[in-house]
């Protein structure tokens, strides 16, 4: 039982370690592509461009962003977990924080890879805080909610909103360039890699000794663990 309790505990632990620091390396690599002035990931062009509207830093538009679009959950009947939540704070406090100690960059010299890194961190935060599975993001569960509510393809409904999210962002006067192109190149594939090396595997379960089995899992093969439902 001390065997099981603790595998659980490091598993948690590991989930949380994940979800925290993925979603604040999210912010930091979305930090990077800001510096790097070649163009923002598509939420982050809408950002932007409501940043050179009303003057407030583009991490606090993060946050009021993430908080509208997780009110829209509301009749979509979609349900936020801790992910859900912590992400709408923690990536646009780690983005205005990388803002603050990070200087601005000149030079394509520097430019291009300061944008080459800022997306593939972007990718690997993205495995990071997914594989945690503490729930998805806002923006991630309107898509969801959205599909599930009109029955158009996921696809469809995510490259809908966001096409508009970018054209609104960029009316406003976000910064759309190569770096959105290669990101909306790039981000598929490494998210997928990312996925794969960061997935996190189920908790230790110890196979209780055969005169231990409790009644009704004689049906168990040797070696077969008793998993909670």
């Amino acid at each position: 039982m001390s065997d099981s309790t603790g595998g659980s505990r490091t598993h948690l632990t590991r989930r949380l370690i994940q979800l925290y620091g993925g979603l604040a390396l999210y912010g930091a690599s979305s930090a990077l592509l800001v510096r790097a002035e070649l163009g923002l990931e598509p939420w982050g062009v809408l950002h932007q461009g409501l940043t050179e509207l009303t003057g407030i830093s583009i991490g606090v538009v993060s946050i009021i962003v993430g908080a509208i679009v997780l009110l829209l959950w509301i009749p979509l009947r979609q349900r936020p977990g801790l992910g859900t939540v912590s992400n709408v704070f923690v990536v646009g406090l780690a983005m205005d924080g990388t803002l603050a100690v990070v200087p601005a960059i000149h030079g394509l010299g520097a430019q291009i890879p300061a944008a080459a890194v800022g997306i593939l961190l972007n990718g690997a935060a993205t495995g990071l805080y997914i594989s945690a599975r503490f729930g998805p993001g806002p923006r991630d569960g309107l898509m969801t909610g959205l599909n599930r509510a009109t029955g158009r393809s996921i696809r469809l409904v995510r490259t809908s909103i966001e096409v508009a999210v970018v054209v609104t962002g960029f009316l406003l006067g976000g910064s759309l360039g190569a770096g959105t192109v290669l990101y909306a190149l790039a981000i598929g594939p490494l998210a997928q890699f990312f996925l794969r090396v960061f997935a996190v595997p189920g908790p230790t379960v110890v196979t209780p000794e055969p005169a231990a089995v409790p009644a009704g899992a004689a049906g168990l093969s040797p070696g077969q663990a008793i998993l909670p439902r």
